[in-house]
């Protein structure tokens, strides 16, 4: 069996593959810029990509790109391909996840898969733990971290729990064929992921409570116009609202999933100056 994964070089396929390399399964790593001979090419916005990298693959670890999802699904089902596994989001269970500009397009990708004649598993996680780089800049040059919605809550995953639930689906096909809601073990404000970062490195981080302008004036660089209005929405609704916790993880992996407290110790030289 040769699985196919793409987005080789983004964290949850990074761990993806070498767990499933330590299973003793065969794995194509792809990229659209691959980084060395080892990574095939697959540009999920350029479909002249297609024919080659799913050419004898089984099975596919997929990240939601809808811009050619159907010339995709269609190259797969020529390929032979059996079952595809997409890395989706919790999003596309919010009201309406056609018009939010956070699910669109997991929903349209989910879409697509759910149509076509290959079984699919869909992985839809809510906040990754990883989300909590961005305010390393601030935290690195000692300057108060800017929080619209301190008190909004979230659950984060760790990476490599995300990528333990895809090996695990990926590798026992009882697993697949289904939908699978991935959540970290608890339920933290905004507010308390600092104060574990405080902890882990040893430093006093402050929060600055901003209004929604100016947070979306401070990342205008990085976010902005209707995803940057969909966050803080998202944000605003979580606001001391305590987010609802699965047991997907537990039951894919076999334990419960890792803490945000075990990721910031983890990545706590991120943080500091």
């Amino acid at each position: 069996m040769t699985i196919l994964v793409t987005g080789a070089r983004g964290a949850v396929a990074t761990e993806l593959i070498a767990l499933l390399r330590q299973r003793g399964l065969s794995v194509r790593p792809a990229s659209s810029r691959p980084s060395d001979p080892s990574i095939a090419t697959c540009d999920l916005t350029d479909p002249a990509t297609f024919p080659a990298v799913l050419a004898g693959a089984d099975s596919v670890f997929l990240y939601a790109e809808p811009s050619h999802i159907d010339a995709f699904v269609k190259e797969a089902v020529t390929a032979g391909v059996e079952h595809i596994v997409l890395l989706s989001s919790s999003a596309v269970l919010a009201p309406a996840p056609e018009t939010n500009p956070l699910a669109k397009s997991h929903v349209d990708v989910e879409h697509a898969l759910t149509a076509a004649p290959i079984r699919s598993t869909l992985l839809r996680p809510g906040a990754f733990a990883g989300n909590a780089l961005a305010w390393s800049w601030p935290i690195k040059a000692g300057v108060p971290v800017s929080l619209p919605y301190p008190d909004s809550y979230n659950d984060p995953i760790h990476e490599a729990d995300l990528a333990e639930a895809a090996a695990a689906v990926l590798a026992d096909p009882a697993l697949g064929g289904r939908a699978y809601t991935l959540t970290g073990p608890e339920s933290i404000t905004c507010a308390g992921q600092i104060g574990i970062l405080s902890r882990v490195t040893g430093h006093d981080i402050a929060i600055r409570k901003v209004t929604r302008e100016e947070w979306k004036a401070e990342m205008a660089d990085y976010v902005s116009g209707p995803i940057a209005d969909a966050l803080l929405d998202w944000q605003q609704s979580n606001e001391g609202v305590p987010t609802e916790i699965t047991t997907d993880v537990e039951r894919l992996i076999g334990r419960p999933g890792r803490t945000f407290a075990t990721w910031a110790q983890e990545h706590a030289t991120a943080f500091k100056p």
